[in-house]
């Protein structure tokens, strides 16, 4: 068993590891989270936007976490308190990014899908998020696409073709979630904010994640030298490994 304290934390995936996909978090998790707060520092990084983190996990998740990342960090959150913030726009500039949303937007187009919905390209602070069927889609809609996504490897396809199309021009494409893949710069996945925790001193920075095979959006951070990664398969995983370490 690991030997917990303020020296050590525990940094969480949100979709598969702490709650289901884009599903708010169980009282039990949320309690469970709360009980390993006492033992070890916890924080959480995600792909989606702060709002959407807040969906998830409580308009008080900054209370509920030592750290909270959003948009793999590039909006961060430490004891409360706003930390820092990036832009995808002004590192990019702003012809590659519509040379990328038009080409999205256009390969989406000729896309053949059970259903379509709104939202193909969301925009946020750090990345694009593009999504074959758009975010607007129901529950029951998300799901189908993910079971056809499995055989038909939509996704897969899009982003071969988007590395294919914009090599060179410095850009990670990430698999994530059910629906959607992201788009950031290079080095703007979720070990950005491993980054910024550098100068916090943990002696020990475990990381649970559930997309943790190449491509799939916690690989970088999972296999980082800085962090003792954990592959898991759903919340209710994330709480037997997080309770064999550190609450026995």
């Amino acid at each position: 068993m690991a030997a917990p304290g303020t020296s050590t934390l525990c940094l969480f995936d949100v979709d598969g590891t702490l709650t289901a996909a884009r599903q708010r978090v169980t009282s039990e998790m949320a309690e469970f989270m709360h009980n390993l707060r006492k033992r070890v520092k916890v924080g959480v990084v995600g792909g989606s936007d702060f709002e959407k983190i807040k969906e998830q996990l409580g308009e008080d998740v900054v209370e509920k976490f030592d750290y909270v990342f959003a948009e793999n960090g590039l909006v961060a959150y430490k004891d409360g308190k706003f930390l820092s913030k990036q832009s995808i726009q002004a590192h990019l500039g702003e012809d590659l990014i519509q040379d990328l949303i038009n080409y999205c937007l256009s390969y989406i187009a000729k896309i053949k899908l059970p259903k379509k919905r709104g939202t193909f390209v969301e925009f946020r602070n750090g990345m694009l998020n593009v999504s074959p069927i758009g975010r607007n889609c129901t529950q029951e809609e998300r799901i189908e696409f993910n079971e056809l996504d499995k055989t038909e490897k939509i996704r897969d396809r899009f982003v071969a073709d988007l590395r294919k199309e914009f090599a060179g021009k410095g850009l990670t494409f990430s698999i994530g979630g059910q629906i959607s893949f992201d788009v950031f710069p290079n080095g703007w996945d979720k070990t950005y904010c491993l980054g910024i925790l550098e100068k916090e001193g943990f002696s020990k920075t475990y990381f649970f994640g559930d997309k943790t095979m190449p491509g799939g959006n916690d690989y970088e951070i999972y296999t980082d030298s800085r962090t003792i990664g954990h592959s898991v398969t759903s919340p209710a995983d994330t709480q037997r490994i997080c309770a064999e370490l550190f609450l026995q």
